[in-house]
């Protein structure tokens, strides 16, 4: 059996610390996980490399042990009476390859090197570190009118119903947490946690910036020119304005309060501003053909 090179195993340098070597444990193990890799054997093979790397580079002890002797190990077997023959000549260093992992781990638990320099009995036959499951994504559309007030929505994540709160004022693109709704964690690991997108759909009537909405809203000539008054739809219910006479086309007004609410603070609220397009008429009678005419007449006198 050639030597294993535990720390280029655990893709660190023989320096690294305590803290460092339980990252890259923790990261590598999650990696080639055998729940996370079903039927490839070469990822459960280099699963158990990665935990026995981790079963001596975090034990002080092993580790030394290992440092100690590292690639003669032959020669500390012998030291330590282990194998009862002496120093081996001509042995040269040889980093543990992929290709060797069936025949060092092909029947579980430890490689012969390890239990040439630990004995059978040298730690743990598996990882006892638990996983957090993975997270999962989704996105949910929503119509901007729905984003007046607070409300429940059940949605289906993977054959499971998860109801949730969707607040008033939810920005387009937003994305909530919903912790513990992921995937199932590796070895009494906790769940992973759920992100939902949202989408704002497009509306025929206003468009929006922040908590403020626009609006176009016709009027006709007689209105504009005379004054009037005029019932306008809001998303918090009709309004009648006060249409001053010579309103021009393309006026703006702003309705204070008629937007939208601050997300998580729906008494905070945006405004509606209007802006006003003065409807021409067509296919006039000849009665109004003639009122027109008189008026041309009397601005130009």
């Amino acid at each position: 059996m050639d030597f294993i090179d535990y720390y280029q195993l655990l893709e660190i340098g023989k320096d690294a610390s305590q803290e460092e070597i339980k990252k890259a444990y923790r990261k590598l193990a999650r990696k080639y996980h055998p729940d996370l890799n079903p039927n490839d054997q070469e990822a459960q093979k280099k699963f158990q490399a990665i935990n026995e790397a981790n079963e001596v580079l975090s034990d002080p002890e092993k580790r030394k042990k290992y440092d100690q002797f590292g690639k003669d190990w032959k020669h500390a077997e012998a030291f330590q009476g282990q194998s009862g023959g002496g120093p081996a000549g001509g042995f040269r260093e040889q980093s543990y390859r992929s290709e060797d992992f069936e025949q060092a781990f092909g029947q579980g638990g430890f490689s012969d090197f390890f239990e040439s320099l630990f004995g059978k009995a040298g730690g743990r036959t598996e990882s006892k570190i638990r996983f957090k499951g993975a997270d999962l994504h989704a996105s949910l559309e929503l119509p901007l009118r729905d984003l007046m007030h607070t409300h429940k929505k059940t949605i289906a994540i993977n054959d499971q119903k998860i109801r949730i709160t969707i607040h008033a004022g939810v920005e387009d693109g937003q994305t909530i947490r919903i912790k513990g709704h992921g995937g199932e964690g590796l070895q009494g690991g906790p769940r992973g946690d759920l992100y939902i997108t949202f989408h704002v759909t497009g509306d025929p009537l206003y468009t929006r910036e922040g908590t403020n909405l626009y609006k176009t809203e016709q009027i006709d000539l007689y209105t504009a020119v005379l004054g009037g008054e005029a019932i306008v739809e809001t998303l918090a219910g009709k309004v009648k304005l006060k249409i001053p006479p010579g309103t021009q086309n393309g006026a703006r007004v702003k309705l204070k309060g008629k937007g939208l609410p601050l997300y998580k603070n729906e008494h905070i609220l945006g405004d509606l501003f209007l802006t006003y397009h003065v409807k021409i008429p067509k296919n006039l009678t000849e009665a109004e053909n003639k009122l027109f005419t008189q008026l041309a007449n009397l601005k130009q006198s």
